[in-house]
């Protein structure tokens, strides 16, 4: 086959790439090599053709994505499956795009699959165990484990579904489900310190990250060399001139490009940035370009500005911005402070190669990107043999849908299992 460079993360939110032309270390396999024993696999390194000999595909619609998925979507060539998404209109849908599963069947063992994603949003680019049939109670329920539901650029997501004892949601059964999410290359935190102080009577944040978002807290201060500046995680203290917060002055005015809104929405104020409270959030709107603005009385010295989005979820953060921009008007135009733009930065799982793994055993569920656990969950019900899959599907509910899709694919290098000696 044709071997790549392989990049492996030595930490959940750092990197350090490993040189070329060599196949995947034994530290990727959790305990190490000599703990497993390589039972079946597909490298992709043969002709298109012959991959029906271990693969099916969908062949059709598909209700609750917005992508028909065929086989003329799935391509071997160079040494890689690619899972083509491409804007063409068939199976009574206006997108198609791909979806195989192995005909051999699984059950328990180590499982991974080096890939990277299609670069655009929108799409679901996934690699995943689901059984087919349902099981008498005793051998566990008709399940589907999400090794990775991967979202562009840079978003690990593991879910567990059982789709045999349902769940009423919203007023339709849906599956018993356990997901968790791992956001890279973003941060709940960000901290703009100015080596250079500026003066001006407006801060401001944009970003045109593809929905809606939350801001906790925007924050201003002063110059303060030598002291640092309180943590964005907790209220300032009050009654310190160094941890003066501009922003909550009571003439400091805010501006908002708009709020998020349903019925079933928490509160949502374009004051609860600067409320001195993180738990409260402006919600920005769904569309188009977000921006929340901070106006003074009169010109500031600014020496940092802090910020603090997202939501937390099962202790972990989730909804972080992808891209912004920190700027200050310098009384002509605006003028950057920071800028964040992750398609461009260190952490972009469609750029780089990543592996992600499996260990499925009748007691737990433990899930590796690149070697190193993310999650361990208790096995309640995943108990029968299963075929692997991997999918690129289109969703609407993960950014745009616009003509950038077309032509986008999910690249697959190997999917190969192990068994304990």
């Amino acid at each position: 086959m044709r071997f790549k460079s392989l990049a492996i993360y030595l930490g959940l939110l750092s990197a350090s790439s490993v040189c070329a032309e060599q196949t995947p270390p034994s530290s990727m396999l959790p305990g190490g090599q000599d703990q497993w024993k390589l039972v079946w696999s597909d490298e992709f390194d043969y002709p298109d053709a012959q991959l029906d000999g271990k693969w099916a595909s969908q062949n059709g619609p598909s209700g609750h994505i917005l992508s028909s998925r065929w086989r003329e979507n799935a391509k071997v060539e160079d040494g890689t499956l690619k899972l083509i998404n491409r804007k063409e209109e068939r199976g009574g849908q206006k997108w198609t795009s791909g979806n195989i599963w192995t005909k051999e069947k699984f059950q328990y063992g180590y499982f991974e699959c080096r890939y990277r994603y299609a670069a655009v949003e929108a799409t679901n680019n996934s690699f995943w165990i689901m059984s087919q049939d349902e099981h008498p109670p005793e051998r566990g329920s008709k399940f589907e484990i999400d090794i990775n539901e991967g979202h562009f650029p840079s978003t690990v997501n593991t879910n567990i579904h059982d789709w045999t004892n349902l769940v009423e949601r919203n007023g339709k059964k849906r599956s018993r489900s356990s997901p968790k999410a791992f956001p890279y290359g973003v941060r709940p935190d960000r901290v703009v310190q100015l080596e250079t102080p500026i003066t001006t009577k407006k801060i401001r944040l944009v970003s045109n990250h593809g929905k809606h978002f939350h801001i906790r807290e925007l924050r201003a201060f002063g110059v303060n060399a030598g002291k640092g500046y309180p943590s964005i995680f907790d209220p300032v203290p009050t009654g310190d001139a160094f941890t003066h917060d501009f922003a909550r002055d009571t003439d400091s005015k805010v501006t908002v490009s708009g709020l998020f809104s349903r019925p079933d929405a928490p509160p949502n104020d374009a004051q609860f940035v600067r409320d001195n409270e993180p738990k409260t959030s402006w919600i920005s709107q769904s569309d188009g370009e977000k921006s929340v603005e901070v106006e003074f009385a009169q010109p500031r010295t600014i020496g940092c500005v802090q910020f603090l989005n997202g939501y937390q979820s099962d202790g972990s953060w989730l909804g972080m911005l992808t891209d912004y921009r920190v700027q200050y008007d310098n009384g002509t135009e605006w003028v950057d402070l920071q800028v964040f733009d992750l398609v461009n930065g260190e952490q972009n799982f469609a750029r780089e190669f990543n592996v992600f793994g499996l260990d499925w055993s009748e007691q737990e569920l433990v899930f590796y990107l690149n070697g190193i656990e993310i999650r361990r969950v208790k096995n309640e019900f995943c108990f029968s043999p299963a075929p692997i899959l991997l999918s690129l599907t289109i969703i609407s509910w993960q950014g745009r849908i616009t003509d950038a899709i077309d032509g986008t694919f999910m690249e697959v290098d190997y999917v190969r299992v192990y068994k304990h000696p």
